[in-house]
């Protein structure tokens, strides 16, 4: 009996070693840190120039040496900016102090790396970034999902980049190559800053990925290939639950 048990486990959670799961960009995101208040999510676009309006004013009124005509009118143009955004319900005052609060929020939404992928074996596409070796003289590069990333455009939120050991012969040969890298993929949060294009780049990625094979993918847009079905990400969240590493699901509330 404790033979076959030992064998059902292996079967169920030891079968990453021998084979990949495909997954997308984002499967890696962690949903449930995604959903929180904020407050700014449903302001206009007028809503939000009014409130910098007031930012700004507030912030020229610190200065000492202002004349009481530039501080009158700075006072007029906050109020009436204020007064507009009351009439629409919108506490000024308030919202301003919570822009910190919703900044870390979203600091950490966007850092959140999805539980169920920690430590499985997988396949992604992408566009691979030649990065200095590590310390220990492992090759390096990180793989982000849209080429472009990190030199023209701004790093991916750091759930959507992924430092990469390269074990194999393959180093990318060109920054945003397209690639198919397969490995081992864990949460484990980097800080990297070095030159690219146009200079130094500040790297933070959630996820490290010790790739055992890599598949270039010149010629095509590299975009990663989606199951029809996530039935693997669900399939592994029911494993997880069923040992007690994840809650059990909630039931859906009645209609």
């Amino acid at each position: 009996m404790n033979h076959l048990l030992v064998f059902v486990f292996l079967a169920t959670f030891g079968s990453t070693a021998l084979a990949s799961e495909p997954i997308d960009w984002a499967d890696l995101i962690d949903q449930s840190a995604q959903t929180f208040d904020d407050p700014y999510r449903d302001l206009s676009y007028d809503d939000i120039g009014t409130l910098k309006t007031i930012v700004v004013a507030q912030k020229a009124l610190e200065k000492e040496t202002l004349t009481d005509e530039k501080r009158a009118e700075l006072n007029t143009s906050r109020d009436d900016a204020k007064l507009r955004l009351l009439e629409g319900g919108i506490d000024a005052d308030w919202l301003i102090a919570q822009r910190w609060v919703v900044a870390e929020r979203r600091e950490q939404a966007a850092a959140a790396g999805n539980p169920i992928v920690d430590g499985q074996v997988v396949a992604l596409s992408g566009y691979a970034i030649p990065a200095p070796p590590d310390v220990d003289g492992t090759p390096i590069a990180y793989l982000v999902p849209e080429r472009g990333m990190c030199s023209h455009t701004p790093p991916p939120n750091a759930n959507q980049m992924i430092r990469v050991r390269l074990t194999d012969q393959w180093q990318p040969s060109f920054a945003h190559e397209p690639v198919r890298l397969t490995g081992r993929i864990t949460i484990s949060p980097t800080q990297e800053v070095f030159s690219i294009v146009d200079g130094p780049v500040q790297m933070n990625a959630t996820f490290v990925m010790v790739a055992g094979s890599a598949q270039t993918l010149a010629g095509t847009s590299a975009q990663p290939e989606r199951p029809e079905t996530n039935d693997w990400a669900n399939s592994i969240a029911q494993k997880l639950r069923a040992s007690g590493a994840l809650p059990a699901k909630a039931p859906e509330a009645s209609q």
